[in-house]
C-alpha cells in the first residue's frame, strides 16, 4: 500500500513539475510582451504567473483569472487551499509553504490589477 501511495505521489509531483516547466516558458514570453521584467516580480508571483498570467489573465480555460478579484476573497481562497478546505492538488502543493504575509501580498497584487 505504501508503495502505491508513493508511486501516485511521484506521478503527481512529475505532473506538477511538467506543468510548471511548460508554463514557465510562456511566463517569460508574456513578461517580454508586456514590458514587465521578471526581476521586478517576487519569486512567489513568478510561480503564480506561470498559470494565472503576468497580467492576472490565465491562458488556459481551466485556470481562473485573478486580475481584479477582491483582495479578501483571494486571500481566503489561498488559506482554504493551504488548509485543504478547498481541494485542488496543484494549489494545495503551491500554497503549502506560503506564509500569511505572502498570501496577503499575492492577494493584494492581483486585486490591484484591472479586470479584463
Amino acid at each position: 500500500m505504501a508503495l502505491l501511495i508513493r508511486l501516485v505521489w511521484d506521478a503527481v509531483m512529475v505532473k506538477v513539475a511538467l506543468i510548471f516547466l511548460r508554463t514557465t516558458f510562456f511566463l517569460f514570453v508574456a513578461v517580454a510582451a508586456t514590458g514587465a521584467r521578471a526581476e521586478e516580480l517576487p519569486e512567489i508571483l513568478v510561480q503564480c504567473a506561470a498559470c494565472h498570467g503576468v497580467d492576472g489573465i490565465a491562458k488556459s480555460a481551466d485556470v481562473p483569472h485573478l486580475a481584479g478579484q477582491h483582495e479578501v476573497y483571494l486571500f481566503n481562497q489561498l488559506r482554504a487551499f493551504k488548509s485543504g478546505k478547498r481541494p485542488h492538488k496543484e494549489m494545495r502543493y503551491m500554497s503549502r509553504q506560503m506564509s500569511d504575509a505572502e498570501m496577503a501580498d499575492i492577494a493584494a497584487h492581483y486585486a490591484r490589477m484591472p479586470r479584463q
